[in-house]
């Protein structure tokens, strides 16, 4: 009994270094040499681990490419025989024995066409919010928003009898919504006023024959009778509104007027 209490303590003697050289070897391992010393802070800066590494020394040293000897893909053979050709090139690699008769099929992800992408509308843009147009023939008017239309685009007016911008499509990209809203949530628009509506008719080419290259000019865009019907009805509707409103003067003045910047004003400062 005498001795084994006497071994057990030199057992955990000589397990104690071993144990704390394991620990030490743990910890060097986990911390580099550059680490973080916090908010992309590290401790050596990027000059002084180029001397620390020694970078400079392999900078202009290169290696030479090795080029590997090409195996070759077919072997001469000697064939034995009266009628025989005596030589004969044979595949070092066998071909394969059997090849599918179709390819296989390959997955296809789906593709949503654009009519059926989803559509947004900024929570700025409300149907007779007062909104400016920033590109096409009639940038920098001032028109209202009516409502967004099945393709994504919205629906504006001028009206036309203020500031002449007639019934139009524009993307919401184009578009500076303002704070001025008129009450026009009752306002219903008549049902065929949609995507097609503004779709033009555009015939065919006829063939040309000798003579008619300038005897044809070609047609300008004039709007029909119902475009201009409708056309009345929404001016008609909004001017209405417009007149109930308490500042109808200021809003009169306000569609009429064109928007830009002066100098030293800036659209991402102002508040519309």
């Amino acid at each position: 009994m005498a001795d084994t209490k006497a071994k057990t303590p030199e057992k955990k003697a000589a397990a104690a270094p071993a144990a704390a050289a394991a620990e030490g070897k743990k910890k060097r391992s986990s911390k580099p040499r550059n680490y973080d010393l916090g908010n992309g802070v590290y401790r050596f800066s990027r000059t002084r681990m180029y001397h620390k590494k020694a970078i400079y020394k392999f900078l202009d040293k290169k290696t030479p490419k090795k080029v590997k000897p090409k195996k070759p893909l077919t072997i001469e053979k000697q064939i034995g025989g009266d009628k025989n050709g005596e030589k004969r090139i044979v595949l070092l690699k066998k071909r394969r024995a059997n090849y599918p008769t179709a390819d296989p099929v390959t997955v296809h992800h789906a593709k949503k066409c654009f009519h059926e992408h989803r559509r947004y509308l900024r929570p700025s843009l409300t149907p007779g919010t007062i909104c400016i147009m920033l590109a096409g023939p009639h940038k920098g008017k001032r028109v209202v928003f009516l409502k967004q239309l099945k393709s994504g685009l919205l629906l504006v007016t001028g009206p036309f009898l203020i500031n002449g911008c007639p019934l139009r499509r524009v993307s919401q990209n184009y578009v500076i919504a303002t704070t001025t809203k008129l009450p026009l949530q009752d306002f219903v628009l008549p049902q065929h006023i949609r995507d097609e509506y503004f779709k033009r008719k555009r015939d065919k080419r006829a063939k040309k024959e000798e003579g008619d290259i300038f005897s044809k000019k070609k047609e300008e865009y004039t709007p029909s009778d119902a475009r201009k019907s409708d056309q009345k009805l929404v001016d008609k509707v909004i001017i209405d509104t417009i007149k109930k409103h308490k500042d109808k003067k200021m809003l009169f003045t306000y569609l009429s007027a064109m928007f830009g910047l002066r100098s030293s004003q800036y659209p991402h400062r102002l508040k519309f």
